[in-house]
């Protein structure tokens, strides 16, 4: 029996910035983003003495890229796989259950400040997203893709 094909859209754009671990960079970054109507909808920080690693989704990465390289503001992108959870947090486990069945690592995750139709939202950085997409929408979660969030 044939398997039907999954069409995946445009992946989600992460940025990856390092910032000095001083007071105001993380908001000079946002307010430099939001004055170009980009919004920022997904975050995670990870800090440390000297330095501060920024993973960020947003509504528009073109514009992103373009702001970066125009201000020269050292950047690194990846593309995430982000699912949406029914029924809240409870479906984590169904998550991580099915990508521990197709043997695909999970590096990283965190959620998104957004909340496509009233639904938690989790990024995923997996070590193959395209399998990682496949699986967890043959069990029956929805994978959302740039258009899906930008505006």
């Amino acid at each position: 029996m044939e398997e039907e094909a999954v069409r995946l859209g445009e992946a989600v754009k992460q940025f990856s910035v390092f910032l000095e671990n001083k007071a105001g960079e993380l908001l000079s970054v946002v307010r430099l983003l939001n004055d170009a109507k980009v919004e920022v909808l997904g975050l995670s920080v990870q800090d440390s003495i000297d330095a501060t690693m920024v993973r960020m989704v947003v509504s528009d990465p073109e514009t992103v890229e373009t702001i970066f390289m125009e201000r020269g503001i050292p950047y690194g992108c990846m593309d995430l796989v982000v699912v949406q959870l029914p029924g809240g947090s409870t479906n984590l486990s169904r998550i991580l259950s099915s990508l521990l069945v197709a043997e695909v690592n999970l590096h990283f995750s965190y959620p998104l400040l957004v909340h496509p139709e009233d639904k938690a939202v989790l990024a995923l950085c997996t070590e193959d997203r395209e399998i990682a997409s496949h699986v967890l929408i043959k069990n029956g979660f929805k994978v959302l893709y740039q258009d899906d969030l930008s505006r």
